[in-house]
Protein backbone atom coordinates (compact mmCIF):
# COMPACT_ATOMS: atom_id res chain seq x y z
CA UNK A 1 0.00 0.00 0.00
CA UNK A 2 1.37 3.54 -0.82
CA UNK A 3 0.76 6.55 1.11
CA UNK A 4 -0.16 9.74 -0.41
CA UNK A 5 1.45 12.55 0.95
CA UNK A 6 0.07 16.22 1.17
CA UNK A 7 1.51 19.53 3.29
CA UNK A 8 -0.09 22.49 4.33
CA UNK A 9 -0.35 25.67 2.67
CA UNK A 10 0.32 28.12 5.74
CA UNK A 11 3.99 26.13 6.16
CA UNK A 12 4.42 28.57 2.60
CA UNK A 13 3.49 32.03 4.60
CA UNK A 14 4.20 34.65 1.70
CA UNK A 15 4.34 32.51 -1.36
CA UNK A 16 1.36 32.62 -3.81
CA UNK A 17 -0.36 29.79 -4.66
CA UNK A 18 1.08 28.42 -7.99
CA UNK A 19 4.66 28.39 -6.68
CA UNK A 20 3.23 26.20 -3.98
CA UNK A 21 1.89 24.09 -5.80
CA UNK A 22 4.79 23.78 -8.27
CA UNK A 23 7.19 23.58 -5.68
CA UNK A 24 5.39 20.68 -3.44
CA UNK A 25 4.69 18.76 -6.86
CA UNK A 26 8.29 18.82 -7.54
CA UNK A 27 9.18 17.38 -4.13
CA UNK A 28 6.46 14.22 -4.84
CA UNK A 29 3.48 15.65 -2.44
CA UNK A 30 0.62 14.47 -4.04
CA UNK A 31 -2.09 17.05 -2.00
CA UNK A 32 -2.08 20.63 -0.28
CA UNK A 33 -4.36 21.14 2.35
CA UNK A 34 -5.34 25.24 2.75
CA UNK A 35 -5.92 27.49 6.11
CA UNK A 36 -8.49 29.23 4.77
CA UNK A 37 -7.15 32.53 6.53
CA UNK A 38 -4.23 32.53 3.35
CA UNK A 39 -7.16 32.97 0.59
CA UNK A 40 -9.25 35.75 2.39
CA UNK A 41 -10.15 37.06 6.15
CA UNK A 42 -13.47 35.17 5.17
CA UNK A 43 -14.30 32.12 3.04
CA UNK A 44 -16.92 33.80 1.09
CA UNK A 45 -14.33 36.83 0.13
CA UNK A 46 -13.22 34.30 -2.02
CA UNK A 47 -15.12 34.27 -5.67
CA UNK A 48 -16.42 31.45 -7.95
CA UNK A 49 -14.02 32.70 -10.05
CA UNK A 50 -10.71 32.13 -7.94
CA UNK A 51 -11.69 29.05 -6.34
CA UNK A 52 -11.77 27.66 -10.20
CA UNK A 53 -8.32 29.48 -10.95
CA UNK A 54 -6.72 27.65 -7.43
CA UNK A 55 -8.06 24.56 -8.22
CA UNK A 56 -6.66 24.60 -12.04
CA UNK A 57 -3.46 25.97 -10.84
CA UNK A 58 -2.87 22.61 -8.56
CA UNK A 59 -4.18 20.28 -10.79
CA UNK A 60 -1.66 21.65 -13.70
CA UNK A 61 0.99 20.70 -11.43
CA UNK A 62 -0.92 17.34 -10.22
CA UNK A 63 -1.57 18.27 -7.25
CA UNK A 64 -4.97 17.60 -5.54
CA UNK A 65 -6.59 20.15 -3.26
CA UNK A 66 -7.84 17.42 -0.78
CA UNK A 67 -9.52 19.57 1.50
CA UNK A 68 -9.68 23.05 4.26
CA UNK A 69 -8.55 23.06 7.85
CA UNK A 70 -7.96 25.78 10.70
CA UNK A 71 -11.31 26.47 10.22
CA UNK A 72 -12.57 29.16 12.01
CA UNK A 73 -9.11 30.71 12.73
CA UNK A 74 -8.76 34.39 12.85
CA UNK A 75 -12.21 34.88 12.17
CA UNK A 76 -14.89 36.24 15.04
CA UNK A 77 -18.09 35.75 16.12
CA UNK A 78 -17.91 32.51 15.70
CA UNK A 79 -17.62 29.62 17.83
CA UNK A 80 -18.40 25.86 17.75
CA UNK A 81 -19.41 25.82 21.32
CA UNK A 82 -20.73 29.06 22.43
CA UNK A 83 -24.12 28.55 24.85
CA UNK A 84 -25.43 31.47 22.86
CA UNK A 85 -27.77 30.01 19.72
CA UNK A 86 -27.96 32.58 17.23
CA UNK A 87 -23.91 32.06 17.50
CA UNK A 88 -24.24 28.60 16.97
CA UNK A 89 -26.37 29.13 14.12
CA UNK A 90 -23.89 31.52 12.37
CA UNK A 91 -21.22 28.91 12.71
CA UNK A 92 -23.08 26.07 11.54
CA UNK A 93 -23.58 28.20 8.32
CA UNK A 94 -20.32 29.29 8.11
CA UNK A 95 -19.07 26.16 8.07
CA UNK A 96 -21.37 25.21 5.11
CA UNK A 97 -19.71 27.99 3.23
CA UNK A 98 -16.29 26.24 3.99
CA UNK A 99 -17.87 22.80 2.72
CA UNK A 100 -18.89 24.49 -0.37
CA UNK A 101 -15.24 26.05 -1.17
CA UNK A 102 -13.73 22.77 -0.22
CA UNK A 103 -15.62 21.51 -2.81
CA UNK A 104 -15.40 24.01 -5.53
CA UNK A 105 -11.43 23.38 -4.76
CA UNK A 106 -11.61 19.70 -5.49
CA UNK A 107 -11.34 18.64 -2.32
CA UNK A 108 -13.86 16.70 0.14
CA UNK A 109 -12.21 17.09 3.96
CA UNK A 110 -12.60 19.68 6.62
CA UNK A 111 -10.45 19.23 9.17
CA UNK A 112 -12.06 20.90 12.56
CA UNK A 113 -9.38 21.83 15.39
CA UNK A 114 -9.38 25.64 15.56
CA UNK A 115 -8.89 25.35 19.62
CA UNK A 116 -9.14 29.09 20.23
CA UNK A 117 -12.95 28.73 18.82
CA UNK A 118 -14.05 25.27 20.48
CA UNK A 119 -13.71 26.34 24.15
CA UNK A 120 -15.44 25.40 27.11
CA UNK A 121 -17.83 28.67 27.74
CA UNK A 122 -17.02 30.48 30.52
CA UNK A 123 -19.98 28.84 33.44
CA UNK A 124 -20.17 25.67 31.16
CA UNK A 125 -19.47 22.43 32.19
CA UNK A 126 -18.11 19.75 29.80
CA UNK A 127 -21.24 18.12 28.87
CA UNK A 128 -22.96 21.25 28.60
CA UNK A 129 -20.09 22.60 25.69
CA UNK A 130 -20.53 19.25 24.19
CA UNK A 131 -24.45 19.70 23.66
CA UNK A 132 -23.47 22.77 22.15
CA UNK A 133 -20.95 21.71 19.99
CA UNK A 134 -23.53 18.69 18.81
CA UNK A 135 -26.21 21.25 18.16
CA UNK A 136 -24.06 23.60 15.91
CA UNK A 137 -22.51 20.44 13.71
CA UNK A 138 -26.15 19.13 13.37
CA UNK A 139 -27.14 22.50 11.75
CA UNK A 140 -24.31 22.17 9.31
CA UNK A 141 -24.37 18.49 8.63
CA UNK A 142 -26.99 18.98 5.74
CA UNK A 143 -24.89 21.15 4.06
CA UNK A 144 -21.70 18.93 4.46
CA UNK A 145 -24.28 16.36 2.90
CA UNK A 146 -24.88 18.42 -0.15
CA UNK A 147 -21.69 19.43 -0.67
CA UNK A 148 -20.32 15.65 -0.72
CA UNK A 149 -18.17 16.54 2.10
CA UNK A 150 -16.50 15.23 5.51
CA UNK A 151 -16.13 16.73 8.83
CA UNK A 152 -12.96 15.14 10.75
CA UNK A 153 -12.86 16.12 14.25
CA UNK A 154 -9.81 16.78 15.50
CA UNK A 155 -8.94 16.19 19.48
CA UNK A 156 -6.05 18.87 20.80
CA UNK A 157 -4.12 18.72 23.56
CA UNK A 158 -4.64 20.77 26.56
CA UNK A 159 -3.76 23.54 27.13
CA UNK A 160 -3.60 24.66 23.45
CA UNK A 161 -7.56 23.25 23.70
CA UNK A 162 -9.75 22.30 26.71
CA UNK A 163 -12.59 20.61 24.61
CA UNK A 164 -11.99 17.15 22.97
CA UNK A 165 -8.15 16.89 24.03
CA UNK A 166 -8.79 12.94 23.20
CA UNK A 167 -9.29 10.62 20.22
CA UNK A 168 -12.06 8.91 22.73
CA UNK A 169 -14.25 12.31 23.66
CA UNK A 170 -14.08 12.98 19.86
CA UNK A 171 -15.83 10.10 18.77
CA UNK A 172 -18.33 10.24 21.85
CA UNK A 173 -19.44 13.06 20.06
CA UNK A 174 -19.62 11.44 16.93
CA UNK A 175 -21.47 8.49 17.59
CA UNK A 176 -24.30 11.17 19.09
CA UNK A 177 -24.07 12.58 15.52
CA UNK A 178 -24.12 9.21 14.13
CA UNK A 179 -23.50 11.11 10.02
CA UNK A 180 -21.61 9.28 8.02
CA UNK A 181 -20.16 13.03 6.68
CA UNK A 182 -18.35 13.43 10.19
CA UNK A 183 -15.30 11.47 10.79
CA UNK A 184 -12.14 11.15 12.96
CA UNK A 185 -9.20 13.07 12.43
CA UNK A 186 -5.59 11.98 14.38
CA UNK A 187 -2.59 14.00 14.86
CA UNK A 188 0.76 13.19 15.57
CA UNK A 189 1.64 16.19 18.07
CA UNK A 190 -2.25 16.25 19.62
CA UNK A 191 -2.08 12.20 20.48
CA UNK A 192 1.77 12.77 22.49
CA UNK A 193 -0.59 13.56 25.34
CA UNK A 194 -3.73 10.61 24.73
CA UNK A 195 -1.75 7.79 24.33
CA UNK A 196 0.76 5.62 22.51
CA UNK A 197 0.52 6.57 18.61
CA UNK A 198 0.73 3.55 17.49
CA UNK A 199 -2.25 1.81 19.91
CA UNK A 200 -4.52 5.27 19.17
CA UNK A 201 -4.19 4.55 15.41
CA UNK A 202 -5.13 0.58 15.51
CA UNK A 203 -7.99 1.68 17.89
CA UNK A 204 -9.75 4.04 15.78
CA UNK A 205 -8.29 3.34 12.56
CA UNK A 206 -12.12 2.34 11.23
CA UNK A 207 -13.01 6.06 12.25
CA UNK A 208 -10.15 7.86 11.06
CA UNK A 209 -10.39 9.84 7.89
CA UNK A 210 -7.39 12.28 7.66
CA UNK A 211 -4.30 12.38 9.34
CA UNK A 212 -1.37 14.99 10.40
CA UNK A 213 2.07 14.16 10.45
CA UNK A 214 4.48 16.47 12.93
CA UNK A 215 6.42 15.93 16.10
CA UNK A 216 5.03 17.16 19.63
CA UNK A 217 8.05 20.30 18.94
CA UNK A 218 5.87 20.89 16.39
CA UNK A 219 7.78 20.61 13.37
CA UNK A 220 8.01 18.27 10.83
CA UNK A 221 8.60 14.72 10.76
CA UNK A 222 11.92 13.86 11.24
CA UNK A 223 12.87 17.59 12.84
CA UNK A 224 12.09 15.97 16.48
CA UNK A 225 12.57 12.62 18.21
CA UNK A 226 9.26 10.90 17.32
CA UNK A 227 9.90 7.48 15.59
CA UNK A 228 7.75 7.68 12.66
CA UNK A 229 8.23 3.46 11.78
CA UNK A 230 5.98 2.73 14.02
CA UNK A 231 3.18 5.10 13.42
CA UNK A 232 3.64 3.91 9.80
CA UNK A 233 3.49 0.36 10.53
CA UNK A 234 0.32 0.98 12.46
CA UNK A 235 -1.28 2.90 9.96
CA UNK A 236 -0.34 0.44 7.18
CA UNK A 237 -1.70 -2.27 9.25
CA UNK A 238 -4.73 -1.00 10.39
CA UNK A 239 -5.79 -0.11 6.52
CA UNK A 240 -6.00 3.36 6.46
CA UNK A 241 -5.91 4.54 3.06
CA UNK A 242 -6.29 8.58 3.46
CA UNK A 243 -3.96 11.33 3.07
CA UNK A 244 -1.04 12.01 5.49
CA UNK A 245 -0.67 15.66 5.58
CA UNK A 246 2.61 17.70 7.03
CA UNK A 247 1.45 20.07 9.43
CA UNK A 248 4.02 22.38 11.33
CA UNK A 249 3.77 25.15 13.86
CA UNK A 250 7.17 25.85 13.82
CA UNK A 251 8.16 27.13 10.44
CA UNK A 252 11.87 27.56 11.16
CA UNK A 253 14.54 27.04 9.29
CA UNK A 254 12.16 27.56 6.25
CA UNK A 255 9.31 26.01 4.11
CA UNK A 256 11.49 24.56 1.74
CA UNK A 257 13.49 22.28 4.17
CA UNK A 258 10.52 21.38 6.09
CA UNK A 259 8.72 20.51 2.73
CA UNK A 260 12.15 18.16 1.32
CA UNK A 261 13.36 17.03 4.68
CA UNK A 262 9.76 15.94 6.24
CA UNK A 263 8.70 13.69 3.19
CA UNK A 264 11.99 12.15 3.04
CA UNK A 265 11.78 11.28 6.81
CA UNK A 266 7.86 10.37 6.16
CA UNK A 267 9.30 7.78 2.79
CA UNK A 268 12.08 6.21 4.71
CA UNK A 269 9.84 5.17 7.90
CA UNK A 270 7.21 4.14 5.46
CA UNK A 271 9.53 1.89 3.34
CA UNK A 272 10.96 0.45 6.27
CA UNK A 273 7.77 -1.19 7.47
Amino acid sequence: MDFRYAICNETFEGWDHARVCRFVAGLGYAGLEIAPFTLAPRITDVSRERRRDLRRQAEDCGVTILGLHWLLAKTEGLHLTSADEATRRRTAEYLVELARCCRDLGGDLLVFGSPAQRRIPAGATREQAADYAVDTFRRAAPGFADASVRLCLEPLSPPEADFINTAAEAVAILDRLDHPNFALHLDVKAMSTDGPAPELIRRYAVRTAHFHANDPNKRGPGFGSTDFVPIFRALRDSGYAGWVSVEVFDYSPDPETIARESLRTMRECAAQV
